[in-house]
């Protein structure tokens, strides 16, 4: 039975109406952006479901509301009309729009379950499992170029590097290119961020039409020589008879590279920040295959690199008690409150490897859950295992920096020494 905690204080950036259950929270709020788990446990004493006015839409703070609205198919990723069907003045994100309308994360079945299906293949736990040799070895090569220092921004050494190249091994692009690929992939994804502005937009439309073309031109050059990669499988990859398309292809790999890397470099900083500051004995962590993926999975579940995830009602729909969508009408879940919900979890401020309750919803669940999660989970597990093993004595140079980047939770430097 998990306990009421004792009433947090209401942070003084967070503003609340109790008569209307608005909330005002400004993302970009230096105390919320360094620990935004303050105002989560305010709200899940005082407003589990409220109108995030800054963002415009509903939202819920609470584990099992949110694992339910996942898995519930009156909710979708999927714009009713078609992808930015109402949206006026985007023009200028012409290529931007192209590649994402296209996005498994963006569309519903019956197109959702062909491409996921097409795609899945490579990313089953068994097909996943062979990569772990490479990724040791990756790990420890990096840990090789920066151990004799004595100290490091393990964001851009180490955390950065893995899933990048990991994924870009696997599509069967140059992982020469990866600065490239990464310089693309951060321009695309600004535009999640709170209040894009017009510098953010036409530099992700940029990164999306060169992004696009390079794919294009090696997905050209796959088709004429064929590998084992999965590019080439998925040129050649078929469900009941349908391929991708040019465009869906393009898509694809986008979406395998932007979200094969992103959330994993955010997560594994997390996770390191995380472990030092919980003071537990790192070599209890992980010294069984067991106690490493425990302690992947608290990780996950204690500072999570997703914290925002919207899905749009395709009918009106009471969401509570004197609260209902209109058709089209988006809402949040926050992942990173639901994973801190005392209904849900016993002492869910503490970091806990053990726990009796352990579960999370990180990668989200339902039929758009993570196709990636097994990758992810393994690059950490491997990563963080070898980063412990080799510097034994790692330690904080200086306070850890969260990126103002909501709803992306991760480390905009961690430095560290040993």
């Amino acid at each position: 039975m998990n306990h009421i905690p004792n009433a947090p204080v209401k942070p003084d950036y967070l503003h609340f109406d109790p008569a209307t259950r608005h909330v005002r929270i400004d993302p970009h709020q230096p105390e919320f952006v360094q620990n935004p788990y303050t105002a989560y446990a305010w709200l899940h004493n005082n407003a589990r479901v409220f109108f995030w006015e800054d963002y415009g839409f509903w939202c819920f703070a609470g584990y099992d509301d949110i694992n339910k609205l996942f898995r519930d198919r009156r909710f979708g990723r999927e714009e009713p009309g078609g992808y930015r069907a109402n949206a006026i003045n985007r023009e200028h994100l012409k290529d931007f729009d192209g590649v994402e309308r296209h996005s498994m994360l963006e569309i519903e079945p019956p197109v959702h379950t062909r491409l996921r299906t097409l795609v899945n293949r490579a990313f089953v736990s068994r097909q996943v499992e062979r990569l772990r040799p490479r990724i040791e070895k990756l790990a420890n090569e990096l840990i090789d170029g920066f151990e004799h220092q004595g100290h490091v921004d393990l964001m851009p050494a180490f955390a950065t590097p893995i899933p990048v190249v990991v994924i870009a091994e696997m599509l069967g692009v140059p992982t020469d290119n990866a600065p490239q690929l990464l310089d693309w992939s951060h321009r695309m994804v600004n535009m999640y961020m709170h209040n894009a502005t017009r510098e953010v937009e036409d530099s992700a439309n940029q990164a999306a039409k060169e992004f696009s073309d390079y794919l294009r031109d090696y997905a050209a050059q796959r088709r004429k020589n064929p590998g084992d990669d999965l590019l080439s499988l998925l040129l050649a990859a078929e469900e009941n008879g349908a391929k991708l398309s040019e465009d869906e292809l393009i898509t694809t790999c986008i979406l395998l590279l932007n979200a094969g890397h992103e959330a994993t470099v955010n997560q594994t900083g997390n996770a390191v920040k995380s472990i030092l500051q919980s003071g537990l004995d790192h070599r209890t962590l992980f010294a069984t295959p067991e106690s490493t993926a425990a302690t992947v999975e608290e990780s996950l579940r204690f500072d999570a690199p997703l914290h925002m995830f919207t899905r749009y009602a395709y009918n009106e729909t009471e969401i509570v008690e004197g609260v209902t969508l209109k058709a089209g009408e988006q809402l949040g879940l926050l992942l990173g409150s639901g994973n801190h919900d005392y209904l849900a979890f016993e002492q869910p401020d503490r970091f806990w490897p053990e726990r009796p309750d352990q579960k999370n919803v990180s990668f989200g669940a339902g039929i758009h859950f993570c196709i990636g999660a097994p990758l992810a989970r393994l690059e950490m597990q491997v990563s963080l295992a070898t980063l412990f093993k080799r510097l034994p004595n790692i330690r904080f140079a200086e306070p850890p920096l969260y990126g103002d980047t909501y709803h992306f939770h991760g480390m905009q430097s961690l430095k560290l020494e040993w």
